[in-house]
């Protein structure tokens, strides 16, 4: 991706190194929970996600010593720009329906974080917190995506980003809480089945961001594929096959491989936000 001296976003909230503070920290880490982490990335809800993990006592949890260095500062303004072009792209798609898009705010954190969703650590991956309207990214997640999870490059980055702002515009038209409404009245497997429309629909928003920025000429050859592999590597079906050996489709939450990357890339085709809804379809 293009993205030397392009305007970084204002709206970045730098917490590395920060205590989490509170009254209770989620418990776990990378390590041995590490197909936790991503089965849980890009959660629809993460107020549901709090509630299912191990909790410290308070007090427990311990301030990050992880040295900034170069390669993470970089990242750093890389997310920024990545933002900006978010922030470009959905005004303008806004502006088209008569609408103001309200901007979030992009949180980077290490190892903790407070949240108006609740007390988070590191284990439950990037994040966006409809009660504060922000996204929470703790920077070391994607060294874990490019290495374990083999989903390198810049757009891989890029495309975990534009998922998780696809949930901002999901909050500001109201989906997100039409969904969370009907999820309170159904089954633990139908509101999974909602789950995975809801994170489809953030895949194919994230696309309709990569059509604004390859129309803006800043897409460079092996970006979509670099985007396309990060969708692959956090299907369901793939993490549930690589933990356990075997797939449960009724749990899942986000969609198998095929699924994200066909919503991703439905919508950078599309690019236009109507033909998007993954609530009125059979054929996911």
């Amino acid at each position: 991706m293009l993205w030397k001296d392009r305007r970084q976003s204002d709206n970045v909230e730098d917490r590395r190194g920060m205590s989490g503070g509170g009254k209770m920290a989620v418990g776990g880490g990378l390590g041995s929970i590490v197909i936790l982490v991503l089965a849980l990335l890009l959660g629809a809800d993460p107020r549901r996600l709090l509630q299912q993990l191990p909790q410290q006592s308070p007090g427990s949890g311990a301030q990050s010593s992880r040295p900034r260095d170069a390669q993470e500062e970089e990242l750093k303004q890389f997310v920024a720009v990545v933002l900006a072009e978010t922030e470009d792209a959905w005004t303008e798609v806004f502006r088209q329906s008569g609408r103001q898009y309200r901007k979030p705010t992009l949180v980077l954190f290490s190892g903790q974080v407070s949240s108006a969703c609740g007390q988070a650590s590191a284990a439950v991956g990037p994040f966006y917190c409809p009660g504060d309207e922000k996204l929470y990214i703790d920077l070391a997640f994607f060294s874990e995506l490019k290495t374990r999870f083999s989903a390198p490059g810049d757009f891989a980055v890029a495309y975990v980003v534009a998922h998780e702002v696809g949930h901002h515009v999901q909050k500001l038209l109201g989906t997100m809480d039409r969904v969370s409404a009907a999820q309170r009245r159904m089954r633990e497997d139908q509101a999974n089945q909602l789950s995975v429309r809801l994170e489809l629909q953030a895949d194919f928003l994230a696309g309709i961001w990569a059509h604004h920025a390859k129309n803006r000429g800043i897409v460079e050859p092996g970006d979509v594929e670099e985007a396309l592999g990060a969708a692959s590597a956090v299907g369901d079906d793939r993490l549930q096959k690589e933990s356990r050996g075997y797939v449960v489709p009724d749990s899942f939450t986000h969609g198998t491989s095929g699924q994200r990357i066909r919503w991703f890339r439905k919508g950078l085709e599309a690019g236009d936000v109507r033909q998007g809804d993954t609530f009125n379809t059979s054929v996911l």
